[in-house]
């Protein structure tokens, strides 16, 4: 087993994001370093399952969107591990005809989803770093995939707080986007500091100190990464305010969850 993961790279020296998450949402595939890693973040911020929980609801909300406006092609980047109510269930219980390439660089992450999706036709698994949209976009299973001659949905859940203004995220979803034909759709979640107290900028700080960069950005900001796509209603918000199926789970303050989101129109 130790060959095996030494052969996949994965390490278990550091926590990984990715697991972290997994851990946070009830997930069973990360290991004793990422789950002392969250057990550090839950003492400064207790919620913070609840938190991961948000952004996984918000996501099934705007993936079953898209399917509701036509969309059949989904491109989750930095889709993290496989769990229940991923998006291939989501929008093929819409239409089980949609298609679905997942992409990641945790090898663990590529594991699983590799056997959890080995017997689900039209949705697959791609390893690769995303911060090379070439690199996924020209992959073989992606062009085999997609059609990127009609609409696709992107989607970036909590992953451009990963990436620091230095790494020019705003050109990295330019790229992306220049590869949609018009119709195409973005939904991305991220990271803020707007509302927030002191104790979300702790949890950041440990991420840091542990390797992980986390940029927490305003909506001022996330909008200026958005060149050439049109926000849909209700704009940029936080992730519970954001078309929820229930106006109660909204709750008295959104601001709670830590993430604002969106889903924007490539026109």
């Amino acid at each position: 087993m130790t060959d095996q993961h030494a052969q996949r790279g994965i390490d278990f020296d550091q926590p990984n994001a990715a697991r972290v998450y997994d851990y946070l949402i009830g997930g069973k595939l990360n290991y004793a370093i990422d789950r002392m890693f969250a057990d550090k973040i839950l003492a400064v911020r207790p919620e913070s399952k609840d938190l991961a929980l948000m952004n996984r609801k918000w996501l099934r909300r705007a993936v079953r969107f898209g399917a509701e406006q036509g969309i059949r092609q989904f491109l989750d980047i930095g889709s993290g591990m496989p769990t229940v109510g991923h998006v291939h269930e989501v929008v093929q219980a819409i239409d089980p005809k949609s298609r679905v390439v997942y992409v990641d660089n945790e090898p663990v992450a590529v594991a699983h989803s590799e056997i959890v999706l080995q017997d689900v036709e039209n949705a697959v698994m791609v390893q690769a770093d995303a911060e090379f949209p070439d690199r996924v976009l020209e992959h073989d299973t992606t062009e085999m995939m997609l059609d990127f001659d009609q609409p696709v949905m992107l989607i970036m859940a909590a992953f451009v707080h990963f990436i620091p203004d230095e790494r020019d995220p705003a050109g990295l979803i330019a790229a992306y986007r220049d590869a949609l034909a018009p119709g195409s759709y973005l939904a991305l979640s991220s990271g803020t500091f707007e509302g927030q107290g002191e104790e979300v900028r702790r949890a950041a700080e440990l991420y840091q100190k542990n390797g992980t960069n986390v940029v927490a950005r305003s909506r001022d900001e996330l909008s200026a990464l958005l060149g050439g796509f049109e926000l849909v209603e209700p704009g940029i918000v936080f992730t519970p305010q954001w078309r929820p199926d229930d106006p109660d789970e909204v709750g008295e303050h959104p601001e709670l969850a830590s993430q604002l989101a969106l889903v924007a129109r490539k026109a």
